[in-house]
């Protein structure tokens, strides 16, 4: 084989900055072919100079034409072959450059070389290239030349679809637009398709007025089109967003919102989470639930028995409801319904129960005594006339001093039933004062101590007596 003379396809001019300003390359013939279809030009030379001996369109650049002229007035050595594209590459990317030929191939990204393989040699040379594609249109060149012998050449460019390599998300798609059928409830979105040539699909987000978008999506697909058929159809506006997403996991950035409003034929969803939130005897019993999507009102309904005969107690527009009628340590059970703006009214909700609690506690005791023993102190007072009294607790303590003041540091040392109204306090007789208080508990464990901190206290002073106590 001769010597391969080292020969440029095209003028490039640079900026000082190393951005591109122009290419000056051969004029092309009047074939137009569609992208991502390559314009092919044959030269009867190696320097791409002169008027094409032919153009056409080829769809991939993969040829073998061994010894033999590859067009009609080429000769069978010394002749070039340039492949053009110019396409859309969406968000760009990792890209890797594949080449194969014998004799000289090179590639050109928008007029800058990324791939050099020139010179003439008896078999294949093969070479990989990764390069970073920016987004929107770029131009490819493949520049081929055959200076004797066999002639072969390839070239592909493929994105590195690898999650670790590919960090570019795809770009949003465009024109989202969304229809709704009124008679079916059914939404049906359209998209253009992306331009990424890593794109592995789309996913559909819906998200109800006033709440975010989930992290899952509501639907998965390669297409361009989507018919959401499980729309609620409660009146309620819904919005959607489309997002793309490529083979490495990068998801773009959503559409912007497109919103449905569906049609009212449906009631709300029945209430959740009824409870009683508060049973206090000066605000009565009060009921809270959780917010239903389009409701508008809430109907409040009571009876005295769980499998009872429910009667509208009220309504409100609040999540919750206090029942100011409810009589202090009586039983009740309630439902909560919906209502939204078309006045459709939900299923009640399941039955919750509450009683009006008592908060009155019981009087103070009165009549405490406190008598000294040979072995401590026999404790009487007065029955504490509460008609729902439940125990009596016996606080008993010494006298501290705080200046002027003299202060009953008790604690508690015995429950009693309601029945019972005297106590035996046996300590070691040793002539200290020691203070004393009863209080009283009614059923629902109120007490004028526990409440307000005061107590009728009584103070004695032990007996002062060495002896023992006997059992």
């Amino acid at each position: 084989m001769n010597s391969a003379r080292r020969t440029t396809a095209a003028a490039v001019v640079l900026a000082a900055s190393g951005a591109l300003l122009g290419v000056t390359v051969p004029t092309a013939s009047a074939a137009t072919c569609a992208s991502p279809v390559y314009t092919r030009q044959f030269f009867a030379n190696t320097t791409f100079s002169g008027t094409p001996k032919k153009t056409d369109c080829d769809s991939a650049v993969s040829e073998q034409w061994g010894t033999g002229a590859p067009a009609t007035g080429l000769p069978s050595n010394n002749f070039g072959v340039r492949w053009t594209v110019t396409r859309d590459f969406g968000s760009g990317g990792p890209f890797a450059l594949a080449v194969a030929a014998q004799d000289g191939i090179r590639v050109y990204l928008d007029g800058t070389r990324k791939v050099d393989l020139w010179k003439n040699v008896s078999t294949t040379q093969k070479k990989t290239v990764d390069v970073t594609v920016p987004s929107g249109r770029h131009t490819l060149r493949v520049d081929f030349v055959n200076w004797t012998g066999s002639a072969n050449a390839s070239f592909a460019y493929t994105p590195r679809t690898s999650a670790d390599v590919d960090k570019v998300r795809p770009l949003v798609p465009t024109g989202t637009s969304v229809t709704y059928d009124t008679a079916t409830g059914r939404a049906k979105l359209t998209w253009a398709k992306n331009k990424e040539m890593d794109l592995a699909g789309y996913r559909v987000y819906r998200r109800l007025q006033g709440s975010a978008y989930g992290a899952q999506p509501l639907a998965t697909t390669t297409g361009t089109t989507y018919t959401d058929t499980t729309l609620p159809v409660t009146g309620a506006t819904y919005y959607y967003e489309v997002r793309a997403y490529d083979k490495a996991g990068n998801e773009s950035a959503g559409t912007a919102d497109k919103p449905v409003t569906t049609a009212d034929r449906t009631a709300p969803a029945v209430p959740a989470g009824a409870a009683v939130t508060d049973a206090s005897e000066q605000d009565g019993l009060r009921l809270g639930w959780s917010a239903v999507p389009d409701a508008v009102s809430y109907r409040v309904y009571r009876a005295t028995g769980a499998s009872g005969t429910y009667t509208s107690l009220g309504s409100t527009d609040q999540l919750s409801y206090r029942d100011a009628s409810a009589e202090v340590g009586s039983t009740y059970f309630y439902r909560v319904s919906a209502l939204d703006a078309a006045g459709n009214e939900s299923a009640p909700s399941a039955a919750v129960s509450g009683t009006r609690r008592d908060d009155t506690p019981p009087p103070l005791v009165t009549g405490l005594t406190a008598t000294p023993t040979e072995y401590g102190f026999e404790l009487t007072w007065d029955a504490n006339p509460a008609p729902d009294l439940h125990r009596y607790a016996v606080y008993t303590g010494r006298i501290l001093s705080d200046g002027e003041d003299r202060v009953c540091s008790a604690q508690e040392d015995a429950w009693l039933m309601p029945d019972v109204t005297s106590y035996r306090y046996d300590t070691v007789p040793d002539g200290e004062e020691r203070c004393f208080f009863v209080d009283a508990y009614d059923t629902s464990w109120n007490s004028p101590y526990k409440w307000t901190h005061e107590a009728n206290v009584v103070v004695a002073t032990e007996l002062d007596t060495p002896s023992e106590p006997t059992s």
